[in-house]
């Protein structure tokens, strides 16, 4: 399947303790090692989402500091 340039989609099973293994291709795309922590975002209608922990933790500094940019502070 062909897919946008930087886009990517991978299908996991969910384990009997609700666990499910990150595919090694995003582990090695997002920088994910053995101990890491990562967050889960979910919305109910929206569904789940895993940010790579750059991304959520530029987002986090963001908001502590008070300057989002106007993109993202209206939503």
């Amino acid at each position: 399947m062909k897919h946008p340039k930087g886009k990517y989609a991978w299908t996991v099973k969910i384990g009997e303790k609700g666990q499910f293994v990150i595919p090694k291709e995003a582990r090695d795309l997002f920088d994910l090692h053995p101990g890491d922590t990562i967050i889960v975002l979910a919305d109910e209608k929206r569904g789940i989402a895993i940010p790579p922990k750059n991304t959520f933790a530029r987002l986090a500094e963001h908001i502590f500091e008070g300057d989002l940019p106007s993109d993202e502070a209206k939503k």
